[in-house]
């Protein structure tokens, strides 16, 4: 009995060296691929673009406001027909607002109030969300009056942090159980799994082309991920703390990213790399999204202002102020000529 006991302390102390030297060997496997990729670097993105014409300070201005919720707005999401727009808000409703008139179209009250994200479908015909419920609840927009979801997609076992359709029968949702699922919603099953993240995955964007999405998280990297295979392709590290938001960037080709570590970052994925820093003061960033073009960055933080950055030159170009708490949510209409911005103060600001 002591041999076998004195046996498995060995085997235990073998196994634990093993996976001691397993890990020392991947740290230095993974500090040569830096050094491979910095040493094919041969200029940085701020120095190539230092003969750039600067951009004239941003003159963006706050052409509605939004009223209607009760509580801390923390995710809102434009349709693609460029004038809805869906918000959702702890006060237990998913607000749907035709942003031109400013007039409220359907209010969807909710089981959970505890809501972290919303979306609405390309179409236009459904709107999602989900929170500390761990449930992504689809409703169908084809009535005035709505009372209960048309979908409730049940498999998450931590909360729902961003849903993203991909198309009236797909969404893609991520948890804090550290993976994101792909669904379909018709028949309320999962059809994909995505599980490389090591913490909450906080965020999600998908490509322009839907070949791809990436995915940020509590283990500080973004992830871009193939939707056929279901397998991660590039892996980026950078940021030092969670990255809570993530979005593509217009052509496809790059991504942008914000932290805990108050930074906002620009990865590009061709060249697999970090391509330039956004940082004005150490205040945590809550959201970005780039304009059409890709010039404009527009980055909140936990205060109420708006940062606007030259993307090119890592310069900022303008403060969009309105709010009077913390903006939680910032995004760009589909035409590009509106950024709406939700905030804490119960208000949504729409910026033109």
């Amino acid at each position: 009995f002591f041999s076998c006991r004195a046996m498995g302390k060995k085997n235990t102390a073998e196994i634990e060296q093993r996976i001691q030297a397993a890990s020392e060997e991947a740290k230095e496997m993974k500090k040569q691929i830096k050094e491979n990729l910095d040493a094919k670097a041969d200029t940085t993105l701020s120095t190539f673009t230092k003969s750039t014409p600067k951009l004239d300070k941003c003159s963006m201005k706050c052409r509605r406001t939004l009223r209607g919720h009760l509580s801390k707005i923390y995710a809102l999401q434009w349709a693609e027909e460029k004038t809805h727009l869906v918000s959702a808000s702890q006060d237990g409703r998913l607000l749907v607002w035709d942003a031109l008139t400013t007039n409220k179209t359907h209010a969807v009250p909710l089981r959970c109030s505890w809501v972290m994200t919303c979306a609405y479908s390309p179409s236009g015909n459904f709107v999602a969300c989900g929170g500390l419920d761990n449930v992504c609840s689809v409703f169908r927009l084809d009535k005035e009056t709505i009372t209960k979801p048309t979908k409730e997609l049940d498999n998450h076992t931590g909360y729902l942090s961003c849903c993203r359709f991909l198309s009236d029968r797909q969404i893609l949702t991520s948890s804090g159980d550290g993976t994101c699922i792909l669904w379909d919603i018709e028949a309320g099953t999962k059809v994909t799994e995505f599980t490389d993240h090591t913490g909450d995955v906080m965020s999600l964007s998908i490509a322009p082309d839907k070949d791809t999405f990436v995915s940020s998280g509590c283990d500080n990297d973004c992830i871009l991920w193939s939707l056929s295979s279901g397998k991660a392709e590039q892996v980026f590290r950078g940021h030092q703390e969670d990255v809570n938001c993530v979005q593509f960037f217009p052509n496809g080709m790059a991504f942008g990213s914000g932290s805990d570590d108050c930074t906002c970052r620009l990865f590009d994925i061709r060249a697999d790399r970090e391509l330039m820093q956004y940082k004005a003061n150490d205040k945590v960033v809550t959201s970005l999204t780039f304009s059409l073009s890709g010039r404009y960055l527009f980055g909140s933080y936990e205060d109420p202002v708006i940062r606007v950055w030259d993307t090119l030159r890592g310069e900022t170009v303008g403060d969009l102020k309105g709010h009077s708490q913390r903006v939680s949510s910032v995004g760009l209409s589909s035409d590009g000529c509106a950024l709406a911005s939700g905030s804490w103060d119960n208000m949504i600001k729409v910026w033109a």
